[in-house]
This record gives C-alpha cells, sequence and structure tokens, in this order.
C-alpha cells in the first residue's frame, strides 16, 4: 500500500470507531469518517475499494499489529510454550478498546458474503501469532498449527464478548481450556505418525509445504516440485 494511501486508511479508521457503536461497520460509518477527516472521497475509496468490510478488515489488522507489537516488547522465554500461546491470545483481545467494535465486526462476518474473509482475518491472527512466537514449520504443521490456533481464537471472541466476569477471568479459563485441547491434540498428532497404518497418510502429508513468497495469509499449501 502507497505511504499516503495508509495514512488516509489510519485517518479515517480513527474517525469511524466512534460510530461504529451505533451504526455498525457500514457505509453511513465510513462515510461520516470521510466527512469528518475531509479527505477526498475518490482517494479515500481507493483505501477502502470495498467500503465498510475494508474498514472493518483494517482494523482487524491494527488489533493484530498490536498484538505483535507487545509481544515484541514482553519477555516470554521463562514461559512455557502452550503460555506464549495463551498471552498471544490475550494480548489480541487486550488491543480492543471497546468489544462492541468486535461484536458489530462479528454481525458483519457473519452475512454470507463476507465470511470468507472473516475466516481469512481469524486465520491471520493465528499466523500472527505463530510467526511472532518463532515458528519454522514449512510442511504440513504449518497449517495444522493456523487451523487449530484459528478455532481457539474463534472460541475465545464469541466467549469473551459474552463475559461479565471480574477482569474476564472467565475468559481466560477457557482460553487455558482450550490451548490444553490444542497441546493434546498436538501430541496426538505426533503419535498417530509412527502407526504403520497411517504411514501413506503420513507420506503424503510430507509432501505438503507452507506457502513461501506470496501472501502469508493465503490457506491453500502445495505440493513439493516433481514429487508425482
Amino acid at each position: 500500500m502507497r505511504p499516503e494511501i495508509q495514512v488516509v486508511q489510519d485517518e479515517i479508521l480513527a474517525a469511524a470507531l466512534p460510530h461504529v457503536a451505533f451504526d455498525g461497520w457500514s457505509d453511513t460509518t465510513l462515510s461520516a469518517a470521510i466527512a469528518e477527516t475531509g479527505h477526498d472521497p475518490a482517494l479515500a475509496r481507493t483505501a477502502f475499494p470495498r467500503g465498510a468490510v475494508d474498514l472493518a478488515l483494517a482494523y482487524h489488522r491494527q488489533g493484530d499489529a498490536l498484538m505483535r507489537a507487545r509481544l515484541a516488547a514482553t519477555d516470554l522465554s521463562d514461559m512455557r510454550f502452550r503460555d506464549r500461546i495463551a498471552a498471544a491470545v490475550r494480548f489480541r483481545l487486550e488491543a480492543v478498546e471497546d468489544r462492541e467494535l468486535v461484536r458489530r465486526g462479528s454481525t458483519l462476518f457473519s452475512l454470507p458474503q463476507y465470511t470468507g474473509d472473516g475466516a481469512r482475518a481469524i486465520w491471520g491472527t493465528a499466523d500472527a501469532i505463530w510467526t511472532a512466537l518463532g515458528d519454522t514449520s514449512k510442511d504440513v504443521n504449518w497449517y495444522t498449527k493456523r487451523a487449530t490456533l484459528s478455532a481457539v481464537y474463534g472460541a475465545t471472541v464469541l466467549f469473551w464478548l459474552g463475559d461479565d466476569s471480574p477482569d474476564f477471568a472467565n475468559t481466560w479459563a477457557f482460553l487455558d481450556r482450550r490451548i490444553d485441547n490444542v497441546m493434546q491434540f498436538e501430541k496426538l498428532k505426533a503419535k498417530t505418525r509412527d502407526n504403520p497404518l497411517l504411514k501413506p497418510l503420513a507420506g503424503l502429508m510430507d509432501k505438503v509445504r507452507a506457502p513461501s513468497g506470496v501472501k502469508r495469509g493465503d490457506l491453500p499449501g502445495h505440493f513439493t516440485k516433481g514429487n508425482f
């Protein structure tokens, strides 16, 4: 994205946030933010070519960036790895200044035409977490790690949206249980590789490679050249 477009996007997003609680992630909100910032409407539409959905996605990416910055500034070296994952998810939720912004986003991304955008946004958050924590997997594990964490993050967000416990204590307990489920899955996955009945499947999965030289948020993988 060109630097000037990024500035326009950031300023319009900041102006839009107070409107979201009342008008949602909508064209009404976007139009009000454009008017308040005084940006040329044509330039603003370049920053958000699909309108309100791009505005909501920009807000989600902003939250991911805040999470990455907090992770980079936090010493996690004394934590177990599962606790680092839990901390990253918690940092991501704590980057949200108003739950209504996320609640309105959940409504938008539940619409059939935008469910794919919502899924990619959650996948992007999971990828950001694994990348920030130093994941170096290049095979099918790249996908399974992000798929399971996407499920954990999505479920935790939904729980958090309805949590009225002090300091969201119930949410963090819920998150810990979900992380434990993921660690159990990883152990089970490791055991299945030693099962002789599953070796043909394991051999096939070994041919899957993580994205390289493409958008990190892309879900499809590829097989290494010359495998077939």
